[in-house]
This record gives structure tokens, C-alpha cells and sequence, in this order.
């Protein structure tokens, strides 16, 4: 069986279109599960039409406290759902009819691989649009200039590569979500932390959603390409810095919580990962060297050099 899992919070605007697309899919058998997270809109009641409508397929679970982010009530639901699959969903997407096909079809290639035993993450492309789903950019990997095949945890602990609302994983690795951590930057980084140490990340070039953005957005998707973004981030340097000071928080969190399951070539990797503040500014540039812990382009890593 196949878990959705989906967060919500006054999402009023954009979640029955969003509803409409899951169940469009070309494949039927799967199950969502929706936690609200004190919603003081028509949330809920959307929510309720979709579960008469089709009964069994929707389960609703409505917090009595607001969790206070996306990230916490997704944990919510990832900390309780151990299905054969896993999938995220954003409450203000679309997906295309074969998100789940697709997916699905590449991590189970990935078990004749690797076995499904192994911890295995998979995520695929998607398209970039505006609120109203008009196409800004045709790929979200294009314009992130991400690298999908970049997938070793040196590289996962400076930079996520790929959205929660793209990726599938298995139940091995929902077996590892044991807690919510003390402190992550996001849920679908901590996810390839996990895969990246115990299992394998995979991917394909698919674009399988329409990624909407809008005012609303907790994080979204910018051109990182373009000469405006990059001059406009080098005149918030405190930005910059506190971008790299919480992945150091990160590792510290992630390193604590799995230490007994890291081989020790991983924990003295995450050490030092940890250890760079705390050195000159030549030896941290050093440090990011020697360990391989780089971002994927040459502007984010000239940018990391210079205010690490």
C-alpha cells in the first residue's frame, strides 16, 4: 500500500484542486493522510467533502495545538505512517496522472537493485508555476540548478536538492524516522540525511507535479541562475550566514540521534562537518575542501567560501 501524506493548514484556496489531481492517478491503490494543523478556514470541510466522496481513501486527523510549521506537523504524520511506500504532498500542488506511476515504478527498480530491505528515497522533477498553474520555468531541478545524482552524505549535509512533494521513499526508511529531531532545517532534508547514510537516493528526470508558487508559500522555488538573485543574496550576508550556521545544528542533531547506526567513517565526517566553526576562516575554506562537503555550483561555492 502506498501512504499520502499531507499537511494543511488554511489551505483553503488551492486544496480541492490539489485533492482532484490525487485522485485522478492512474494508480488507485493508495491511501492519504491529511493532518490539519488548526486550520481556521474551509480546510476541513473540503477535507470532509472529499472523504464522503470517496469513502476509506481519507483519513483526517485534526491537531488540537497548532504544531507552528509545515515541517512539525509533516513529521507529525512521518513519525506514524510506516506503509509499504511514502509519499509528501503539499496542500497547494497539482499532480500530473502519473506522479505515483512513475515514482513508484522507479524505487521499485531500486529494490530489484538493491533490495527492499535497503532505506531508499527516490524524487523525480517537477514544473514550476504560478499561482493560477500557468508555467513559469518547465523544471524546478533547471532552475535550482540542482544535481540530482549528487546523493553521498557529504554533499546531502550542505544542501538539499529536491522538494518533499517530489519524492517516495520505503518502508525501511520510515522504520528510521524515529522522532522528530530536535532541530532540522526541513522534513524532505532530514529524509535525505537518512538515505544518503543508510541507504541509497534515487531519481529520474520526470516532471510528475505542477509546483505552485505564491505569497502563501513556505518555501519556494527562485532562479538561482540569474544575475539578480545572486547579487540580491550577497547583500544579505546574514542570510547567507545563518543558511550555513543551521546545517551545522543540523548535523550536530543528526549525528546525535543516529550515532550507534553510522559507520565510523560517517561519524568522523559529520564531526568535522561539526568542527568548522569553531576554525579560522582559511581552515574552515580548508575543512569544506578536505571533506568534500561542497555546494553544487561554483557561485554557491565561491558564495560559501567567502561567508563561511
Amino acid at each position: 500500500m502506498i501512504s499520502v501524506l499531507m499537511a494543511t493548514w488554511n489551505g483553503e484556496k488551492y486544496l480541492s484542486k490539489q485533492l482532484a489531481s490525487l485522485f485522478a492517478q492512474s494508480i488507485r491503490d493508495f491511501h492519504i493522510y491529511i493532518s490539519d494543523d488548526c486550520s481556521t478556514d474551509s480546510t476541513c470541510s473540503i477535507v470532509e467533502e472529499y472523504r464522503q466522496r470517496y469513502p476509506g481513501r481519507i483519513e483526517l486527523i485534526r491537531r488540537s495545538q497548532n504544531s507552528g510549521s509545515a515541517k512539525h506537523n509533516f513529521f507529525s504524520l512521518m513519525t506514524r505512517c510506516k506503509d509499504d511506500y511514502v509519499m509528501l504532498c503539499d496542500q497547494d500542488d497539482f499532480w500530473l496522472p502519473d506522479k505515483i506511476a512513475v515514482t513508484l515504478d522507479t524505487i521499485r527498480r531500486m529494490e530489484a537493485q538493491y533490495g527492499s530491505r535497503a532505506p531508499l528515497l527516490v524524487h523525480t522533477d517537477v514544473t514550476v508555476t504560478d499561482q493560477n498553474l500557468r508555467v513559469l520555468h518547465p523544471s524546478y531541478r533547471q532552475i535550482m540548478s540542482s544535481k540530482f545524482a549528487r546523493t553521498s552524505l557529504n554533499y546531502a549535509l550542505v544542501q538539499n536538492t529536491f522538494p518533499g512533494c517530489a519524492c517516495m521513499y520505503n518502508r525501511a526508511l520510515s522504520e528510521l524516522i524515529m522522532r522528530e529531531p530536535d532541530y532540522c532545517v526541513m522534513h524532505d532534508w532530514w529524509l535525505m540525511l537518512i538515505a544518503a547514510a543508510f541507504g541509497h537516493i534515487g531519481f529520474t528526470f520526470e516532471r510528475t507535479a505542477l509546483y505552485r508558487q505564491h505569497g502563501d508559500n513556505s518555501i519556494g522555488a527562485r532562479d538561482m541562475r540569474t544575475f539578480s538573485y545572486k547579487f540580491q543574496r550577497l547583500l544579505r550576508a546574514d542570510k547567507i550566514h545563518h543558511a550555513i550556521d543551521i546545517t551545522y545544528a543540523q548535523a550536530k542533531n543528526f549525528l546525535d540521534m543516529y550515532r550507534s547506526r553510522l559507520s565510523a567513517e560517517q561519524v568522523s565526517l559529520i564531526e568535522a562537518y561539526c568542527h568548522i566553526p569553531t576554525l579560522s576562516k582559511w581552515r574552515r575554506i580548508q575543512a569544506l575542501l578536505h571533506l568534500n562537503t561542497l555546494k553544487n555550483t561554483l557561485a554557491r561555492r565561491i558564495g560559501h567560501f567567502l561567508f563561511v
